[in-house]
Order: C-alpha cells, then structure tokens, then sequence
C-alpha cells in the first residue's frame, strides 16, 4: 500500500476486478427481479413471455412428472396463468394428462351446463390413447369450454343494431313470459318443489293481468325475480293430487295422463307418445318450457320414457322450434347424492333437440340454484337480466 493509503497502480487492478464483478452480479439479480414483478402485473393474452429464465428456478430442476404433480393442487385459472410466464411453461401447463385429471375431478361438482359446452361422451369414457378420427383430444380446450366460470365470456355479443331493437321493443308493452313446467321431479321429490318456489322470498307469487285460462289447467301462477321480473309458469301434472300421494306411498310409478301412448310401428319413426287437447293448447302458448328431472343417485329412472315425453312436448308443430328449455336437475336435501348436471344432459338425450336449454342443478328444500335457472330462461326470452 503506498505512502497516504493510496493504492498502487499494481494492487488497484484486482481490487477493481473484484468490485465490478460484484456490482454486475447486483445489477443482474436486481433487473431480472424487476422484470418478473412487472411481467406477473402486466402478463401478455395472446403469447408467453420469454424475458424469464426458467433454468434458474429450483422448480424446473425437478422431474418433469413432479412437476406435473405439484401442478395438479393449482386451479385450472392459476394454471392458466402460470404458462403466461415463460415458454417452458406455456408448453407444460398445457399437458393433457394433467387437464383430463381436472376434467374429471371438476365435472361432477359444476352446478349447470348449456347446449353449446356439453362434452360428448366418448371424452368422458373413452382410454386416454383414444380419440376420434385420429386426433388426440384437447383436454384443456375443452375444459375451458364447458367450465361454467366461462360461460359469460363465450356468449355472443349482441351488435348495436341488437341494442336499438331491444330500445324500440322496451317501448311497446309485453306481457310476462309464460313457462310450461312438467316432470317426474315436480311429483316424486319427498318436498314439493312448487310448494317452496309459493313461499320464497326471492320468487314471490305477485297479482298481474289474468292470462288465459286453459280449460281443465287453468291460467297458471305469475311469480317475482327478485321484485324486478314476471313470469307465468303453468304447472302440468301427470295425475291428480291423491293418485300422486297414493303411488308415493306405494313406491310405484303412476300413469302419466298428460300423454297418450301410440302404438307405433317399429319400423316408423313416429313418436311413442302423443298430448291430450289440453296439453297441447299449453304449448302453443307458452314461450319456453322447465322440466323437472329427478337426480336422485339412489333412485331408479326411467329415462327413455322421459326422453319420448320432452321430445313431443317439444314438438315444433306446437309453437317455435327456438323456444328454450330449462331442465331443473332435483335432489331433495343438499346432503343427497346427486347425477352431475353434464351425466343428466346426456341422460336425457338434449344435444338431439335444436333448440337452446340448459341443465341446472337444483335442491328443493333450499332452492339452491332455482334463480339462477330462472334468469338464464328469462334471458333466452328476451328479458335483460
């Protein structure tokens, strides 16, 4: 060390080889933790980003399979956001193994599905090395088609011209939609589904101008939604109050008056099942239909007959072919064990009808889930939610 604590021009070298070297390390650390923070605040939608080396994070030096596993306790929209991060993991994150698990873990617990995300069967039966035509099945895809949570994002946008005619109609006056409302489920529930839709504080039987009356049916009852929106609901039952008491005793199914059994051909095509007058005067009038589906896991169902029923219900002879049907999937008690609204879709045989419906799971004795059915049919009618 020279005279004054100066250092030589010998000793100083090292001396600045060392501090630069420091300072490059500090400014390398503090940058890339700078770019992560702005990269997690502002991530890109369309690509990943590619500004964060995943070399370096101890989770990439696991095996690939761990990773997968530590991956499958993130929720799907966690996961989501983690391939928005780099390019590693924009390719991992998108593994099938990993999105069938969440597929089939999830569906049981989604409370509705519509007519344009239901899942096809043989994606939810078939082997992993299955598929159709050849191509492997794009399990996150659909996933995020048919989860619930993006619903609201994949409905179509109305244009402008689809807002003034939506102006122009509010000016002319409407009467309240009216729904017809049948199904085993309105009858061998051991609460009555009905009874508690007469005495909710979210669904109120209000006064309103007398629709018309049907004859041996009747003008139906006009509820509230949630003191903003009125609607009609004809309830159609199959047989008469002590007959449907008398078969509940007794465990049996009782006849259905609603429908006259046909004797058709094998060989023709036509439908089983036809409507007595009145019936069918309820659905030249009514603007949608709810059906009431009995989704009790313990119980036997005779599904094939309900599927012959909606479909002459149904029928395009007796009103528009666009008219929307909304299925109530039942259970009495939130503890019962319940078909998944996705298993009852099919069930029912719905992607055969052309026409818009939904399956929501519902619980009677609470009504879990009943407003949300209700606004989605509303909505389909026309009425702004």
């Amino acid at each position: 060390m020279a005279e004054g604590g100066a250092a030589s021009p010998g000793e100083w070298s090292p001396l600045e080889a060392v501090i630069i070297k420091g300072l490059r390390q500090l400014r390398a650390r503090y940058l890339q933790s700078v770019r992560g923070r702005v990269n997690q605040g502002r991530p890109s939608l369309g690509t990943a980003s590619e500004s964060a080396d995943p070399g370096h994070a101890p989770l990439c030096g696991l095996p690939v399979d761990m990773q997968l596993y530590i991956l499958s306790f993130l929720s799907p929209q966690d996961l989501c956001v983690l391939g928005l991060t780099s390019r590693y993991w924009h390719l991992l994150v998108q593994d099938r193994v990993l999105w069938r698990y969440f597929l089939l873990r999830d569906l049981p617990s989604w409370p509705s599905v519509e007519w344009h995300n239901l899942p096809d069967m043989d994606v939810l039966n078939s082997c992993f090395s299955e598929s159709q035509e050849g191509k492997p099945h794009n399990y996150m895809s659909i996933y995020l088609k048919c989860c619930p949570k993006n619903r609201k994002s994949q409905r179509p946008k109305h244009p402008i011209y689809g807002a003034v005619t939506s102006f122009l109609q509010s000016l002319v006056t409407h009467g309240e939609p009216r729904f017809a409302m049948f199904g085993p489920g309105i009858e061998q529930m051991d609460d009555s589904l009905v009874t508690r839709m007469m005495t909710s504080p979210d669904l109120v039987p209000v006064m309103c101008i007398l629709q018309k009356q049907i004859h041996g049916i009747g003008s139906g009852v006009t509820f509230q939604l949630d003191n903003q929106h009125k609607f009609n609901i004809l309830t159609l039952y199959s047989t008469t109050r002590a007959e449907r008491d008398r078969a509940r005793v007794d465990q049996n199914a009782a006849v259905n008056k609603m429908f006259v059994s046909e004797d058709s051909d094998t060989s023709r095509s036509s439908a089983p099942y036809s409507l007595i007058p009145q019936v069918k005067e309820v659905c030249r009038v009514v603007h949608g239909f709810i059906y009431v589906a009995n989704a009790d896991s313990d119980r036997e169902h005779n599904r094939q007959d309900e599927v012959a029923q909606i479909q002459v219900m149904t029928d395009p002879e007796y009103g528009p072919q666009k008219r929307p049907l909304l299925v109530l999937s039942c259970v009495t008690h939130p503890r019962d064990q319940r078909i998944p609204c996705v298993y009852m879709a099919h069930e029912l045989c719905l992607n055969r009808l052309n026409r818009p419906w939904m399956v929501q799971n519902t619980e009677v004795s609470t009504l879990n889930g009943l407003s949300d059915g209700i606004e989605w049919i509303l909505s389909e009618v026309g009425r702004k939610m």
